[in-house]
């Protein structure tokens, strides 16, 4: 017998929740009112509840069989989703697949497949994750390096979470101070409720700056450190990028401005995602398309986190291009002289030591990528107390502080209550207490289908 409808609404979706292509097994996820009898279609009764049980799928129209597959159920609110929920570990062919979810779409009225991310958003409707911890989900699956899983689990376990909710504890109670102020003005507490709600208030911001502090490490660990590779024409960016990456990623030729597109290569360096990046030669040109070349070359590097500046270890001096793009914009560099199985003339460029390497040999490699991944890690490392893992957190948080400094300046005891609702407000929208609506499908779109 069917389940009554779920809370939100009677559809029980289906999504392959395992990676794409041919496997050992695939696990198709089920959840929604109708998720037993569907699953019990093509499996026959499954009684008890999270137990793995072995069947035999077969499909509901023809009896056809269809695979032999482990069969789990789940019963709400006991579930990733809260509702009434089944996984059919299946074998991990196409075919089967597809029959799979092909009998599904016809076991029982109202099945459908699942959009991007709906598993999980029904799971945040339902009161099993908050925004944060479904964010960490999401990072978590797209997690590429060690660090960006830690960051990830840490998130979904609610670490964020946790020290949220304790700000708006507090917060909270300031405000109730701050209301008691204005009702009792009369009755002489005014004052003294005032300045603890303000002095409370004040140590949540100063909390919440320490966090807005670390924010662009924990950003710069989710989204990975852009390294942008610049040089004059010729000067062997191309042969390093493809010496740091381990394979061919870019064209290497003798002749000068081969590059001219940028060519990324996504890198786990010490345990954090790196992308970098070989550009263009710096240099003057008539040509349209190298110059739009250079263009692109001095704009990724203008955005990246850090550049790694080649010169021609042969050269009398460095080249006039990339010392421009040096002195620009206060990004840290690293500066590299090439050829150096060749000679080497070249050892300091404004002031600073550069390392000689061969792409040819491999002479002086270890040195590049050593001094890669200490200045990655200085720029992108695990932070204690509150992560701020993505603008939207950085922009709440930096909302809240405006809103308790507004309250510190304000005049009037009502104008001081009101500041520190719009910081409650602000920080309930870190994990979508209050006004989430609109923030749904932008925190779910990123989703893959089947979480």
């Amino acid at each position: 017998m069917a389940e009554a409808p779920g809370r939100f609404g009677g559809e029980t979706i289906f999504a392959l929740a395992s990676g794409q292509g041919r496997a050992g097994v695939a696990v198709l996820r089920v959840s929604g009112p109708r998720a037993r009898e569907a699953v019990e279609a093509l499996a026959g009764v499954v009684a008890e509840p999270r137990r793995a049980v072995l069947r035999t799928l077969r499909d509901p129209t023809s009896g056809e069989a269809l695979d032999r597959a482990l069969v789990l159920r789940f019963c709400a609110p006991a579930s990733y989703t809260g509702e009434e929920a089944a996984e059919l570990h299946v074998h991990g062919g196409r075919a089967v697949i597809a029959a799979v979810a092909d009998a599904l779409l016809r076991a029982a009225p109202g099945v459908r497949p699942a959009e991007a991310g709906e598993f999980t958003r029904r799971a945040f409707l339902n009161g099993k994750l908050d925004l944060t911890a479904a964010e960490g989900v999401a990072d978590l699956v797209a997690a590429e390096t060690a660090a960006q899983r830690r960051q990830a689990l840490a998130q979904v376990d609610g670490r964020l979470a946790h020290c949220v909710a304790g700000w708006v504890e507090r917060l909270t109670h300031a405000l109730a101070l701050a209301e008691a102020a204005i009702d009792f003005a009369d009755d002489g507490v005014g004052e003294q409720a005032e300045a603890e709600a303000l002095g409370d208030a004040a140590a949540v911001a100063a909390e919440m700056g320490a966090a807005l502090v670390g924010a662009g490490r924990a950003e710069r660990v989710r989204d990975g450190v852009r390294v942008a590779i610049i040089g004059a024409p010729n000067a062997g960016k191309s042969s390093l990028l493809n010496r740091l990456a381990g394979r061919d990623a870019a064209i290497v030729s003798a002749r000068a401005g081969t590059t001219r597109d940028v060519i990324e290569v996504r890198m786990d360096l010490g345990g954090q995602a790196v992308t970098l990046a070989d550009t263009a030669g710096l240099r003057q040109t008539e040509d349209d398309i190298e110059a739009e070349g250079v263009r692109r070359a001095l704009a990724w590097a203008g955005e990246a986190e850090l550049r790694l500046a080649v010169f021609d270890g042969l050269s009398l001096g460095p080249d006039a291009g990339t010392v421009a793009a040096l002195s620009q914009g206060g990004r840290r560099w690293i500066g590299v002289a090439t050829r150096c199985d060749l000679g080497r003339r070249l050892g300091t460029v404004l002031g600073e030591e550069v390392t000689s390497v061969s792409s040819v040999t491999g002479a002086g490699l270890d040195a590049v990528l050593a001094a890669l991944t200490d200045a990655v890690g200085a720029l992108a490392g695990e932070t204690s107390g509150a992560v701020l893992t993505r603008a939207r957190h950085r922009a709440a948080v930096e909302e809240a502080v405006a809103a308790i400094s507004r309250a510190g300046d304000a005049g009037l005891p009502e104008l001081r209550a009101e500041a520190l609702r719009g910081a409650l407000r602000a920080i309930g929208r870190l994990t979508g207490r209050v006004d989430v609506e609109d923030l749904l499908d932008v925190v779910f779109r990123s989703f893959c289908i089947g979480k």
